[in-house]
């Protein structure tokens, strides 16, 4: 057995025994193996499961972290109680996410206030949203397992975003409106912005949070 397969059983065993999303890092710390070689094995490891026969799970990379799901086409024979919660209190950022994406975190921050770098954060770890260094703030992105959850018919962002305005146009709701709606507690939600505040643009210099 070659080392990268060793490494790559060993992988197998700490996402499996984690029950939730890694970074290369963590991993890295667990196993005391180089970027390279953590690397290397993960998508190894990733290509080894795909051609497992009737496998139940998949490994998937989201936001640079790495989670064992089930396989999407299986998710809708989960019993309820099994399928994975996301918290009502990260629903209105979800949701303004979705609307305005590719959206500024400094723009989601003018919409919230400081509350929505915790609550990119969270989405982030469970791989329903894709965040990624822009500037002076950061881009954010819906994901397939956002799609999927929320039961979009479309998977890529643009076509995730119009359904989602679409829906709220139904609705007679603004976006700030309709992330209301979603809060399970009375709170202000300031109208969306093209320009991000000056205030928001320097938060952002000092929550670099990878």
């Amino acid at each position: 057995m070659s080392e990268e397969v060793q490494i790559s059983t060993i992988l197998e065993a700490i996402l499996f025994s984690a029950g939730r999303s890694m970074s290369v890092v963590e991993l890295m710390e667990q196993t005391g193996k180089t970027h390279s070689e953590v690397s290397g094995a993960l998508e190894n490891l990733k290509n080894t499961i795909r051609r497992r026969k009737d496998s139940a799970l998949q490994l998937t990379e989201v936001s640079s972290r790495w989670i064992f799901e089930v396989r999407p086409n299986l998710s809708i024979h989960l019993p309820e109680a099994l399928r994975p919660d996301v918290p009502s209190r990260l629903l209105p950022a979800a949701a303004l996410i979705a609307y305005h994406q590719p959206m500024r975190q400094a723009q989601l921050v003018d919409m919230l206030g400081q509350r929505a770098y915790d609550h990119v954060r969270d989405l982030a770890q469970l791989g329903f949203i894709d965040r990624r260094r822009d500037g002076l703030s950061r881009r954010l992105t819906t994901t397939r397992r956002f799609a999927e959850y929320f039961g979009c018919p479309e998977v890529e962002y643009r076509a995730v975003r119009l359904w989602f305005r679409a829906e709220a146009s139904k609705a007679g709701l603004t976006s700030a409106e309709l992330a209301a709606s979603l809060s399970d507690e009375q709170m202000t939600i300031e109208e969306f912005s093209e320009q991000p505040s000056e205030q928001a643009l320097a938060l952002e210099a000092v929550h670099d949070e990878e």
